[in-house]
């Protein structure tokens, strides 16, 4: 990220924030604006469309109200021409049962009725062929609608009445029945608009357009194309139809239609038996409400900035009166950072606040400055401590390797007969002599190692050996007894070619302490397996003993300088420096290895890494030796 004066970030970090809430605050405004015009106007759409339901059941009703004025013995044809229906037939009860419409068979039951339904394509051709043609619509591509193989509609929607007559025993003989097809019936939906819109326009648009569709298509509207013709014959959007017709569900949301976007309000339109048969549709023009929001807004941000740009330069001018002493600031840390703890800043100015601050930063300023003096004295005088605790611990760990040599050789002669004969109680003793002064040498020999370590003396001295002869068998050897001791197997599985390159004499203190501890920490009459396998950083050794496996907490603490664990061993308590791990890990990685423990289901496995040879030189027959001393 590109770096920035304090001054300049401030007048932007201001800025951010006057943009940020003026564009939440437009965005708040936008939306309520929206939704306040939008909403009014879509409960607009929702009211015209009951509108324009009351006005289309009106036409029904008005119609049924003029059959119940007929009597059996008026002319069919002239009541046709003046009631302006489009057909009108008189149906005896012999044949009612030919009659398809639901409307006429209610009547027969005696109940005079009226309501929409569909004619077929049949019986509009019965109806005569200017009624058939007027009915029949060709269907036009619409966009959003749903597929459609189908090129022209041949059935209508009608709205019909039906009339029963009775005999003198009050049963029907027959019924008139009558209506008018909506298909083309533009009088409808105009006499609807001008009710409820008012002819009115909005860039020679009307605002309000009303349409009646049978299933999709529309049979009779005011919505007009591109042409400027009515839009018959077009089809409603697929999630509109879904929703109204598949669902049975009203839609009040904006659409498209045909030409231009509008806050629509769609319905079923139900025959008498309840089903769907088409849709009722009214819809207002969105664009005055756009422009209206339009407008609005523009006045609104015009506002907003006119607002930002004196916050601007209000932020402008505060800015520089803090980046300032602010870059004084700024100044005196990179000089403290750099050593100077001299450095002192001004203490006036016109900021209360900063001008405490400075007090401040030169009063920590100063006790940075004694303290640090005092902390370097306190370094020279540890840093003499500890050269001398070093040079200490060397030198007392390098004259006690050498007695406790002498003292073990001779203890161990005197122990194995050399000098006469011992009885059992003395070669007893003897042998926890031994094993005392053993560990004991185990812990100078340690302790001269870490005192190596801490003065980075351990320097490495390497050549190419064999990692078996030179030194696991080593190992093996120098902890024979006491595996023999404790009757546990060692399987030494190290291939004899296998060639490294390392400090012999270092890598040789790294496997006795393994195989030291997997003797003391394993179980008697158990098991050691040293093994080797290969990756890309080397050779791989593990040395794997059976016993209790080793807890998370347990080996998070293995190691670390004088961490001991807790441990026993057939209810003897083990004693250790804990130093053997820590030189160990410490050997290893200053050869460029790692090193880590694995517990697994019945012991733990201690495995480390060392590089190996260019080329391997050394071979041998045996591949496998087993010291087995139980």
């Amino acid at each position: 990220m590109r770096s920035m004066s304090i001054r300049t970030r401030l007048i932007l970090s201001f800025l951010l924030v006057i943009v940020v809430l003026g564009a939440i605050s437009g965005l708040f405004e936008y939306n309520s604006i929206r939704l306040n015009v939008i909403n009014r106007a879509q409960n607009q759409a929702q009211n015209d469309l009951k509108a324009a339901r009351v006005v289309y059941n009106g036409e029904i009703t008005q119609m049924q109200r003029a059959f119940d004025l007929i009597s059996s013995m008026d002319n069919p044809a002239r009541l046709k021409s003046q009631l302006g229906l489009d057909y009108l037939f008189v149906v005896e009860r012999a044949v009612k049962d030919s009659v398809r419409s639901d409307i006429v068979r209610r009547a027969f039951a005696g109940n005079g009725n009226g309501g929409t339904r569909t004619i077929d394509s049949a019986e509009l051709a019965a109806m005569g062929s200017e009624v058939f043609s007027r009915a029949c619509i060709e269907l036009k591509q619409t966009p959003m609608a749903h597929p459609t193989n189908k090129t022209e509609l041949t059935s209508a929607l009608a709205m019909e009445c039906a009339v029963p007559f009775f005999d003198a025993n009050g049963m029907v003989t027959r019924v008139l029945y009558g209506g008018k097809i909506v298909n083309g019936y533009f009088g409808l939906v105009d006499k609807i608009h001008d009710i409820v819109y008012e002819s009115k326009l909005y860039h020679s648009k009307p605002v309000g357009t009303v349409t009646i569709f049978k299933d999709d298509v529309r049979i009779a509207t005011n919505v007009l194309n591109d042409s400027g013709q009515r839009a018959i014959g077009t089809r409603v959007s697929a999630g509109v139809y879904d929703n109204v017709v598949a669902k049975g569900k009203p839609w009040l949301d904006r659409a498209f239609v045909v030409t231009d976007w509008y806050l629509t309000a769609y319905e079923p339109i139900r025959d008498v038996n309840g089903a769907i048969v088409g849709i009722f549709y009214v819809g207002i023009l969105e664009q005055p409400f756009m422009d209206l929001i339009r407008s609005t807004l523009t006045r609104y941000f015009a506002i907003i900035g006119i607002a930002a740009l004196f916050a601007g330069i209000v932020a402008f001018l505060l800015a520089n009166s803090i980046a300032k002493p602010l870059t004084r600031f700024a100044t005196a840390t990179e000089n403290l950072a750099a050593g100077d703890l001299t450095h002192r800043v001004e203490t006036t100015g016109s900021i209360r606040e900063l001008s405490s601050l400075a007090l401040s930063f030169n009063d920590m300023a100063c006790k940075l400055h004694e303290r640090a003096l005092a902390l370097r004295d306190k370094n020279e005088q540890l840093a003499v401590l500890n050269a001398r605790y070093l040079d200490l611990v060397g030198m007392v760990s390098h004259e006690l390797k050498g007695i406790l040599g002498s003292t073990v050789l001779n203890t161990c002669t005197v122990r194995d007969g050399h000098l006469g004969e011992v009885s059992p109680q003395q070669k007893k003793a003897l042998d926890s002599v031994v094993r005392n002064l053993e560990y004991f040498d185990q812990t100078v020999r340690n302790f001269l190692n870490l005192s190596r370590v801490e003065k980075n003396e351990l320097s490495l001295s390497r050549t190419q050996v064999s990692l078996r002869e030179d030194i696991v068998d080593v190992s093996v050897d120098a902890y024979a007894r006491q595996a023999h001791e404790k009757e546990i197997v060692i399987e030494n599985l190290v291939p004899p070619s296998v060639c490294v390159n390392v400090d012999a004499s270092l890598m040789l203190m790294v496997t006795n302490n393994l195989l030291g501890n997997a003797i003391k920490y394993g179980g008697a009459q158990g098991k050691i397996t040293i093994s080797h396998a290969e990756n890309d950083s080397g050779a791989v050794v593990e040395v794997f003993n059976t016993g209790r496996p080793l807890t998370a907490e347990q080996i998070g603490r293995l190691f670390r300088r004088f961490s001991r664990l807790d441990a026993s061993v057939d209810g003897k308590k083990v004693r250790g420096t804990g130093l053997g791990l820590f030189l160990s890990k410490e050997t290893v990685e200053r050869h460029g290895g790692t090193m880590w423990c694995e517990p697994r289901e019945n012991g733990n496995a201690f495995i480390f890494t060392i590089p190996k040879c260019a080329t391997e030189t050394f071979t041998t027959a045996s591949d496998v030796k087993e010291y087995n001393y139980a």
